[in-house]
């Protein structure tokens, strides 16, 4: 299946050097579980990097965008459990961004992620849009070993809302813009299939700022919520 829902919160880290195994024990066994378990939150992943500029790269689906600044998430991001608090500034380079689903294609999970953080040129929206929807995003799908293919949109005013979390950062988050994902098999599956589609050449030309963010990732970890 593609992505759940019509929303997701989408999260590139570093960790402090020396406290990988600190971070997995508690991403992996509170954190993770702990926000799939939010009211319209629908499935979290972890993944790990093959080649990119930050280590690790998470994703939640959610039902909506409204979500991400609810109540209940609010809530949960304003009463840290103690373990959150001391992790939470293990981070570094953060970059964290809620946004809208605007094409989720597919037909289940990848063991591998390509991630794009891409944004359109002053007045080139609608075309790198729609160069994206209707051409290399199902071309890519398409392909031989590709899993699924999406792109979410920035919702800045959802992702800015501020919370008691975020002050234990050392810095605050870098936002993404539009956030186009390749799910495939193999790394090097879906490294040869974006090689083509998506290089920065066929980027720009179809009205990208010649700027994307690319990162390579294997999957670590995925809770749907149960039910």
């Amino acid at each position: 299946m593609p992505l759940l829902g019509g929303a997701v919160l989408a999260i590139w880290n570093d960790v402090v050097a020396g406290e990988e195994a600190e971070f997995d024990r508690w991403h992996l066994g509170e954190h993770v579980p702990e926000r799939v378990g939010v009211p319209g939150f629908l499935r979290g992943r972890r993944y790990d990097v093959v080649h990119g500029d930050r280590r690790y790269f998470t994703l939640y689906e959610t039902e909506r965008p409204d979500v991400l600044n609810g109540p209940d998430y609010l809530a949960r991001l304003n009463d840290p459990t103690p373990w959150t608090q001391r992790c939470i500034q293990l981070f570094r380079n953060n970059k964290r961004t809620a946004c809208r689903v605007t094409l989720t294609l597919g037909h289940g999970i990848g063991g591998a992620i390509t991630t794009l953080d891409v944004g359109p040129a002053p007045g080139r929206d609608t075309e790198l849009r729609d160069w994206l929807t209707r051409s290399a995003l199902p071309a890519l799908v398409a392909a031989d070993g590709v899993i699924g293919a999406h792109l979410c949109e920035a919702d800045e005013g959802v992702t800015r809302v501020q919370a008691a979390e975020k002050k234990l950062l050392d810095r605050p988050d870098e936002l993404a813009r539009w956030v186009v994902m390749i799910e495939g098999t193999d790394p090097a599956v879906v490294d040869r299939a974006c090689a083509g589609i998506l290089a920065a050449p066929a980027l720009a030309s179809h009205g990208a700022v010649p700027d994307a963010a690319v990162g390579s990732y294997r999957l670590v970890y995925a809770l749907a919520k149960a039910g």
